[in-house]
């Protein structure tokens, strides 16, 4: 899939965004953040999840087509930069649907 490819999902209207970062919340224990981005990095969709047991499974794929009502701006030019080479590559190294 080339880049240009994985701006928007005509189907629906959902912006396409690759995952980019996986953290785990400071402030709730058993939270884990999932951070999707354009790979312009310029646009950002964050879903959290709770881990609520080890038989909760719920598969997290290479890129989610999200709401644009519910699409963020990224401000910060290090993190615009960091988004935009980390969803390059995932767009590039996996198709959509693919499990991380």
């Amino acid at each position: 899939m080339n880049v240009s490819e994985a701006e928007a999902d005509p189907a629906d209207g959902g912006v396409r965004m690759w995952l980019v970062e996986r953290t785990y919340s400071d402030d709730e224990q058993n939270m884990v953040i999932l951070t999707y981005a354009t790979p312009d990095g310029e646009r950002y969709f964050r879903k959290e999840r709770a881990l609520t047991s080890f038989t909760d499974v719920r598969d997290t794929t290479a890129a989610v087509d999200a709401p644009p009502a519910n699409v963020g701006t990224v401000d910060d030019p290090d993190d615009r930069e960091r988004y935009a080479a980390e969803a390059t590559r995932m767009a590039n190294a996996h198709d959509p649907d693919d499990v991380i």
